[in-house]
């Protein structure tokens, strides 16, 4: 690809890397450019006229028009579908199978890339976030100001250059905007005054009076000291970054933190190359966030940022199952011995020179002290979207050298995921769908299907509910379990997780399938020696409640069925389907939500996360035969979902609909 000022567009027309769309010769007529616009507006290459006059706002006879001159000229081809009108689309896309193509749309800051290879992938993650990641439809990025922020350069030309690089042109327009997010990323920092105590600098008088003193009060900053320096109050210093950066002014921390005692660290496995790149670009800045999917090697990724850094080194994470088995993962995986790594928790309290404790027992001011006295090289946030929460805020107040936080997916449906990267530090990761063609992950294929109720009691109940109720409801339908039986039946030979948002529907299907409920009320000894026995083997199902999304380290396997909890939260979502991603290959996912309720909804708005991740939904009614809920054979069509849809469920919550016995852990 080369830089070619002349494909520079106006406005907001896409920037395409080689066409010659005829726009020279045909001013006042419907162009090539024109109709890709219209087509990334549908989300899809292939169009009727009525289509086109719709996104591009024209009569329909007008666009009719327009569409057969390009037709003439050979820009567009012309299918007539039986029963359907003329469908059309550009001529090259007869061509797309076998070349990268790349369209800009500066004014909306999107592009558009169909079969990008993995240099492209690689500079495009340096600047712009993977919105849509399903592969038949092509991949759209977005640039959004937190991407530049974080982009990895140190001065303003090598971002231009890795755009330019990506993007197979200049595009002035686009440029411009990311050189300005580009200066607002270096307007503040925090630095450490000679005498001890932390700075904020401005850029300039201006920027620090009309920003900087109007957004901070006394709780953040003691005084002035010049026009351009305030001193900071000590502790401070994540509210200020915080504040700043929802102002749209990011901080940059240039503090002379302590980095505590040294602690060597050789590890003994090879690194992949995206985990490399992942400490590499860690190491640049010091601080960030490790964004990937579930078995992708966050954890092993880590330890290597451990080795980085070489300093003392205390791991945060949800639950005392996750501290041992991050004990246990540091000893296998680097050269320290068992007496350098301690365990801070309710079952254990030592404190070494690697020390892993739980969010809660860190925040709890009786034990503060010992973690604050300690001067670490690192701390490791696992499962960072916690962090902004009330609970576990009062960890990252813990303040050290380096900063590390590792998330399958940081999102929040409180909206409150910038509050990661503020405290914790930038997005580094790698987009699902190349680590998917890499092999790296197997995509999983994930399924949807709506059950019909299992009785008229529980139909009629639902009928009569509202509110979260009505989704509790349908969340326990008794016609899941015979759903659970036929899945199960049909994949004999399959290692199975099944998952339950709900204690009371847990004991039922622990009953009815004569297997253990793994939930919080199992004790920790009984749930390790359940989880040893699925991982060597000894077990091939096990069916467990919310503790099993992020409080322990479940085991993969071969197929996942979720009876009920994809309306709470996109990341319970990611994290279900995540427990089946492993290089092997072949994994399943079935999601079961009550046909024609709520749940439906939920479940369908939920999963379009995952579609925009690469990952490919089917859907499927289940039919039964009769109202018993027959032999579980299914009549349905299974059909593409949506995968690249734009809208979330904007009343789904954290926790869902509790029953009378509560929601699971």
């Amino acid at each position: 690809m080369t830089d070619d000022p002349s494909s520079q567009a106006t406005g907001d027309e896409p920037q395409e890397q080689a066409t010659g769309d005829g726009s020279d010769d045909h001013p006042e007529a419907l162009t090539i450019a024109d109709f890709h616009d219209a087509s990334q507006k549908a989300g899809r290459p292939v169009l009727t006229a009525a289509a086109v006059a719709r996104a591009l706002d024209l009569p329909q006879e007008t666009a009719s028009e327009a569409l057969e001159a390009l037709a003439d000229r050979g820009d567009l081809q012309r299918h007539s579908v039986e029963t359907d009108p003329v469908v059309w689309y550009p001529s090259e896309l007869e061509d797309l199978t076998d070349r990268e193509r790349v369209v800009v749309f500066p004014k909306r800051r999107e592009i558009i890339v169909d079969r990008p290879d993995q240099f492209t992938r690689a500079q495009l993650a340096q600047f712009a976030h993977l919105a849509d990641g399903n592969g038949e439809d092509g991949y759209r990025y977005v640039v959004r100001p937190e991407d530049v922020w974080q982009a990895p350069h140190d001065e303003f030309e090598g971002l231009a250059r890795t755009m330019r690089q990506a993007l197979g042109q200049r595009s002035d327009q686009l440029e411009d905007w990311v050189e300005s997010q580009w200066d607002r990323a270096h307007q503040f920092r925090l630095a450490t005054h000679e005498d001890g105590y932390t700075v904020l600098e401005g850029q300039s008088p201006e920027i620090m009076g009309n920003v900087a003193r109007q957004k901070l009060d006394e709780e953040h900053v003691h005084a002035p000291i010049s026009e351009t320096e305030d001193w900071v109050q000590e502790g401070s210093e994540a509210a200020i970054k915080r504040i700043l950066y929802e102002a749209g002014y990011p901080v940059q921390d240039h503090r002379d933190l302590l980095s505590g005692e040294d602690l060597p660290i050789e590890f003994t496995v090879q690194l992949r190359g995206y985990q490399q790149t992942w400490v590499d670009r860690f190491a640049e800045s010091g601080e960030g966030v490790f964004v990937g999917p579930p078995g992708s090697g966050k954890t092993i990724a880590a330890m290597g940022a451990m080795a980085h850094v070489g300093g003392e080194t205390l791991v945060l994470v949800p639950s005392r199952d996750l501290a041992r088995q991050w004990a246990e993962t540091i000893a296998e995986y680097t050269s320290l011995e068992p007496h350098q790594i301690g365990q801070y928790h309710g079952g254990q309290k030592n404190v070494r020179p690697v020390t892993i404790a739980t969010y809660q027992i860190a925040g709890m001011d009786r034990h503060r002290s010992l973690f604050d006295d300690r001067e670490w090289g690192l701390v490791v946030f696992d499962e960072c979207q916690h962090v902004p929460s009330d609970v576990y805020r009062r960890s990252t107040h813990l303040q050290s050298r380096h900063r590390l936080g590792l998330s399958a997916s940081p999102i929040r449906e409180d909206d409150r995921q910038k509050e990661i990267f503020t405290l914790v530090g930038p997005p580094i990761g790698t987009d699902w769908e190349a680590l998917f063609d890499d092999g790296f992950v197997a995509e999983p294929e994930l399924e949807i299907r709506y059950v019909p109720w299992g009785d008229d009691e529980q139909q009629n109940a639902y009928a009569s509910a509202d509110g979260q109720e009505r989704y509790r409801i349908a969340a326990q339908n008794r016609g899941k379990i015979d759903e659970v039986r036929f899945l199960l039946s049909a994949h004999p030979d399959a290692k199975a997780l099944v998952f339950v948002d709900y204690l009371e529907q847990g004991r039922a299907l622990a009953a009815a399938l004569d297997v253990p409920f793994l939930s919080g009320e199992t004790p920790h000894h009984e749930r390790r020696r359940l989880l040893e026995d699925f991982r060597r083997n000894e077990r091939d199902l096990l069916l467990v409640s919310r503790v099993g999304d992020e409080g322990i380290d479940l085991p993969t396997a071969d197929l996942a069925i979720v009876a009920s909890g994809l309306g709470g939260s996109r990341r319970q979502g990611t994290q279900r389907a995540g427990r089946t991603m492993r290089p092997a290959g072949g994994a399943l996912v079935y999601v079961l939500a009550t046909r024609g309720t709520r749940e439906e909804d939920f479940a369908r708005k939920q999963l379009q996360h995952l579609g925009r991740k690469g990952m490919t939904i089917r859907e499927q009614t289940v039919e039964r035969d009769g109202n018993d809920g027959g032999d579980g054979s299914d009549d349905g069509d299974a059909t593409e979902s949506g995968t690249n849809a734009d809208t979330e469920a904007d009343d789904a919550t954290e926790t869902t609909a509790p029953d009378r016995t509560g929601p699971t852990e």
